[in-house]
């Protein structure tokens, strides 16, 4: 029974990954549809998957491109990363602190929103990351880990 639940979650993953776009040992599926921060990470969840965040520069350009080609060439997209438990110290789904960031610090400062702003997002615009609010309706990129 396992291997049958095991084949099928495959399956899944591939028709996820076919859809979207790889990067190494991950897939992006984007999602048009603007969510509030914990619905769209319900969502990537309910898939299978997590809201994505980038581990590298290189994966976050991966991502903002394909954001501003599936989404918005303007818009922002949610991160799966926030700093609800403590202002200012930035986690990932799993509460993991994050090893790669790539804050908008030229020109607002980012992140500057206090309490008031303990979601972050990618600019599709830039590729730099904003804080924002986590009730602000946004388009969404689920992650997908390949094995």
């Amino acid at each position: 029974m396992q291997e049958i639940n095991l084949l099928k979650e495959q399956q899944a993953l591939q028709t996820v990954c076919l859809k979207g776009i790889k990067v190494p040992g991950k897939c992006f599926l984007a999602h048009q549809a603007k969510k509030t921060f914990h619905a769209a990470n319900d969502d990537c969840m309910a898939l299978g998957g997590v809201l994505s965040i980038p581990l590298s520069g290189a994966e976050n350009d991966k991502l903002h491109e394909y954001a501003r080609q599936t989404i918005s060439q303007e818009d922002h997209i949610w991160l799966g990363s926030n700093d609800m438990v403590t202002e200012g110290d930035w986690f990932d789904q799993s509460g993991t602190g994050l090893r790669f960031k790539n804050w908008e610090t030229e020109i607002t400062h980012q992140p500057d929103g206090g309490r008031s702003q303990n979601c972050a997002t990618l600019s599709a615009n830039t590729g730099r990351w904003f804080d924002d609010s986590c009730r602000a309706e946004r388009a969404f990129v689920c992650e997908f880990n390949i094995v």
